[in-house]
């Protein structure tokens, strides 16, 4: 409803979240590189974009940062050592989250999974799974694998010149070098058979530049990494061998990765460090919020064509002979400001006509100012006639207007009404949620719906759905709200007296359930029972040579029993008595524990802080979260679920969580949704809430929240 805020009755609800989000749960993640950023573009835009996305997370994050030589081989005496120094000086703040940029960090933990810090989760980024080799990772392991597809690039360079025959690959003998170069080899395997390619990556820098200033014409070169050249000089790959690489060549220069675009080469299919940094800080933002490794999907990280424009026109390359969706650096000064200069040459035009639309519009907004007098006046006399009660706010959350129909409800002066004064007709108990409501909606500008109690002329409070609409001026800036409200009061009461009648079907359809329950167990189970005993006695007394008619008695005992524990477990799904002796927890515990056996899935049951509570809210819980399992085991197409019920000192909640197919909740039709629709029901007997949230192929989640104050009497 219009309002402005509050002082007094709304500080809680503006204070208090931000005090709360001054108080952040503090989280360490230790970031192993493979080379420090300051020597390294690629490690520098990693880091760049972990820190950046974990710096939005929940949690107030301590980073901390270590760096290893990418170019020095450490053998495991050595590993060993550098692990051991690691331990010891993160003594006493252990890392909640180990972040390895690059492959030897991955490795130096690889090699050591339950020797270096074996709590911490490892997301790993900025390597290649090839380069990896045999090695198996544990579980607590997950992160996201760069891709390297030279032949992507070399499809682009034959389509950019038609002609080439010749490909020339450069690198380096580093280690890092080595890596890529072998993965280069096996992606251009199926390539020569028809182009020449040659790998100039044993030589040294000088050699290698001679060798590039000579190469045959319908050459292009495709540069991998050159951290070390085989005279043992060390280089930062982008910003040192790339550009004396890019100098030398009498050929285009594509590349493997983003950050050695914009330094004279071509570009490519290429890998993206910047976007495995922000996958990787959205993976370890899941492992500190709780999640396990084992649940997180390792991820590809998709490779971009990146290409920059002043070397396509260097080599005389047409922009419109790129891939589809290629990003585009360093555009022509046409391409980057025409709209510019077509502004610039279109605003003398327009000045021309400006003087006459100023005499023009001076002249509109003359009638414009009368039509909107007598449209305002057409609404005021229609408003007050309607049997509704209408109001209009500001732009500063303040009503400015309530027709006839809401003075005479209320028995109040439109002075009284007008600002915040509407308020003292509310009822008290109302007051913080409609005001809520409407601060959110009017700050979102969009539509809202609410209901509140507000105070008749006769001193009754009524019920009344109130539902506000944004209005726009002419030229799009906000002027308010307007909204209409009706009172419902005696369908609130027909939803009550409903309410009663589901509460008594259910217990009804209990009272039912235990008869049944009591029968299955005191009854038939008892004479399953007794014919399992006289089928063992028959089986004892039968001659030993009979092994034909043994064999059929010991076959009929054994689906006696079975038939006999389903019959046992049927009566307890009808009606647990252990929720009536032991309590929920003792009861839930035991359903995830009788479903894990009998479906052969795993069901992961937490609880905390759950105190007494009456039954009929913990009947109400167990059959909600027996659906369901029963939903989850049936459809989801996965073997493991989890299961929370936490207490809170006014609610009581109950999580459901898979990671399962999953389905489209508004989709749903009436038949299949009806397990739903009795949740649903079950929950809003006692004011309860119950979420749903699933996505195909991602999983479901389904929280239960019942409040344990204000509940309505066993005979409503």
């Amino acid at each position: 409803m219009c309002r402005r805020a509050l002082p007094i009755l709304m500080a809680c609800v503006f204070f208090a979240p931000t005090a709360a989000a001054q108080l952040k749960t503090r989280k360490r993640v230790l970031i192993l590189n493979q080379l420090e950023p300051l020597a390294s573009p690629g490690v520098a835009e990693l880091d760049d974009g972990i820190v950046a996305g974990l710096e939005k997370s929940a949690y107030q994050i301590d980073f901390y940062s270590e760096n290893l030589d990418a170019n020095l081989s450490i053998d495991e005496a050595s590993q060993r050592a550098l692990r051991e120094w690691y331990v010891q000086k993160y003594h006493g703040r252990e890392p909640d989250a180990i972040v390895t940029v690059g492959l030897q960090p991955l490795e130096l933990l690889a090699h050591a999974d339950e020797q270096f810090f074996p709590d911490a989760p490892v997301i790993f980024c900025g390597a290649a799974e090839e380069m990896l080799g045999h090695q198996k990772l544990g579980s607590r392991f997950t992160g996201v694998w760069g891709i390297i597809e030279p032949a992507k690039t070399i499809d682009v360079a034959l389509k950019l010149q038609p002609g080439t025959r010749h490909v020339v690959v450069v690198g380096g003998v580093g280690e890092y070098d080595r890596y890529v170069e072998a993965i280069v080899r096996q992606n251009l395997r199926n390539y020569e058979s028809r182009l020449d390619i040659t790998y100039l990556t044993d030589l040294d820098m000088p050699t290698l530049r001679d060798r590039l200033r000579h190469l045959p014409p319908q050459t292009v070169i495709y540069h991998t990494s050159i951290m070390q050249d085989a005279a043992g000089t060390n280089f930062i790959d982008a910003t040192q061998s790339v550009p004396l690489v890019v100098e030398a060549a009498n050929a285009p220069v594509f590349t493997a990765d983003d950050v050695d675009i914009g330094r004279g080469t071509v570009g490519g299919d290429v890998l993206s460090f910047s976007e495995q940094g922000k996958i990787a800080a959205q993976i370890t933002a899941r492992v500190l919020q709780g999640e396990r490794p084992a649940n997180i999907p390792v991820v590809r990280s998709a490779d971009v064509y990146m290409f920059d424009a002043r070397a396509l026109r260097r080599w005389g390359f047409k922009e419109s002979d790129l891939p589809p969706g290629s990003i585009l650096l360093h555009p022509s000064p046409w391409d980057s400001y025409r709209w510019y200069i077509v502004g610039g040459v279109s605003l003398f035009v327009l000045e021309t006509g400006l003087v006459f639309g100023l005499l023009w519009q001076r002249a509109r907004r003359t009638r414009a100012q009368s039509a909107l007098r007598e449209s305002e006046e057409r609404f005021r006399l229609v408003a007050n006639r309607a049997p509704v009660l209408i109001w209009m706010a500001g732009p500063d959350k303040l009503c400015t207007y309530f027709n006839r129909f809401w003075l005479e409800f209320t028995g109040r002066a439109i002075e009284s009404e007008l600002g915040n004064g509407w308020l003292q007709g509310v009822h008290p108990a109302d007051v913080s949620v409609c005001g809520e409501i409407y601060t959110q909606a009017f700050d979102r500008r969009a539509e809202f719906r609410m209901q509140y109690r507000l105070r008749r002329h006769d001193g009754e409070y009524r019920w009344m759905v109130d539902i506000g609409v944004p209005r726009f001026n002419s030229d799009g800036s906000f002027a308010g709200y307007i909204g209409s409200a009706i009172d419902v009061t005696d369908h609130k009461e027909a939803e009550v007296a409903l309410s009663g009648i589901s509460r008594r079907l259910i217990e009804a359809q209990e009272e039912e359930r235990r008869h049944i329950a009591r029968e299955l167990h005191d009854d038939l189970a008892q004479r399953i029972a007794l014919l399992s005993i006289g089928l063992q006695k028959l089986e004892d007394s039968l001659p030993g040579s009979d092994l034909g008619l043994r064999s059929q008695t010991t076959d009929l005992s054994s689906r006696t029993r079975e038939l006999s524990n389903d019959v046992h477990a049927l009566s307890h799904r009808l009606h647990s008595s252990k929720l009536e002796l032991l309590g929920l927890v003792a009861a839930v515990k035991s359903l995830c524990k009788e479903m894990a056996a009998q479906h052969g899935v795993e069901i992961n049951f937490t609880h905390s802080d759950v105190g007494r509570l009456s039954y009929d809210i913990s009947l109400c819980l167990f059959r909600v979260l027996q659906e369901a399992l029963g939903n989850g085991v049936k459809h989801s197409g996965v073997k493991q679920f989890d299961v929370n019920l936490r207490g809170t000192p006014d609610a009581i909640l109950l999580t459901y969580r898979d990671r399962g197919v999953g389905f489209e909740v508004d989709k749903i039709s009436s038949n299949s949704g009806l397990g739903l629709v009795s949740m649903r029901e079950r929950a809003g007997l006692f004011r309860g809430t119950i979420s749903i949230i699933s996505t195909p192929s991602i999983g479901t989640e389904i929280q239960v929240r019942i409040p344990l104050a204000d509940q309505p009497s066993a005979g409503a």
